[in-house]
């Protein structure tokens, strides 16, 4: 039996008057303004952890950070979050958030993930789409052009991870990225220490490049060679960055 509402509107038994039902919501733009507030201080935190003005083990304070950068605490917290779940910064009780600092087990257990993945890669150029060669191609020419600029550390370690990235593509398969992804921060931090260190971007580009002429010309056990030598090297670097940071430049020499 229906009755009415306000005696104009008809009602079925069981359902919400009018007045009751939601509406939408004035605020729901603020959240999204909100959301953006806390990516572009996850941002900035991640490129000075990358350019290395945020050294590991560095204490990533809520209070001085939300006064540094004008924003609140809430945000900060949130940024921090994002990169904890990142594995560019830890949580410890009683301690708050430091930078991460990796120790050697960790640096050579990274470095075997990546060359068990890029292996992968590698192996299946012969039966990679040639979307996925263009990947790699694109990606090194990208390299190419940002190692001749006056980018930033951060940039060009960028541009140097997305060619492993193109590698693992190489597989076809969105796990394995998503595996690569998920060890790109903790490469990325260990390997802007040490593209601060060696400064040698122009001797990297000659790396990839013949790695990816060995692939075009259908050498893969060479480019396999190739590419487990470049990851030792880049192995090699990363624990001697742990073990004797660079020294700041205006530190006594």
């Amino acid at each position: 039996m229906s009755k009415t509402n306000c005696g104009c509107v008809p009602q079925r038994d069981g359902e919400p008057a009018i007045n009751d039902l939601p509406t939408e919501s004035p605020y729901t733009s603020l959240q999204v303004g909100y959301s953006s507030t806390v990516e572009r201080v996850a941002e900035e935190l991640r490129r000075a952890l990358f350019e290395g003005e945020l050294a590991p083990g560095t204490p990533l304070r809520e209070i001085a950070l939300a006064e540094q950068i004008g924003v609140s605490r809430s945000t900060i917290r949130e940024a921090l979050g994002s990169l904890v779940a990142e594995g560019l910064a830890s949580r410890a009780p009683n301690r708050g958030v430091t930078v991460n600092e990796l120790n050697p087990d960790d640096v050579r257990d990274v470095c075997r993930a990546r060359v068990a993945l890029e292996v992968a890669g590698v192996r299946r150029w012969d039966l990679a789409a040639e979307s996925q060669h263009d990947a790699v191609r694109a990606a090194l020419a990208d390299f190419t052009r940002v190692a001749g600029s006056r980018a930033d550390t951060s940039t060009l370690t960028a541009a140097h991870l997305a060619i492993h990235r193109a590698l693992v593509g190489l597989t076809g398969s969105d796990r394995l990225l998503a595996v690569a992804d998920g060890l790109g921060a903790e490469v990325r931090l260990a390997l802007a220490h040490v593209d601060r260190m060696r400064r040698n971007a122009r001797e990297q580009v000659v790396s990839h490049r013949d790695l990816v002429l060995l692939l075009e010309a259908g050498q893969i056990e060479a480019a396999v060679a190739e590419l487990e030598h470049h990851l030792a090297g880049a192995q090699r670097s990363m624990l001697e960055a742990i073990h004797e940071p660079p020294r700041r430049r205006d530190a006594p020499s």
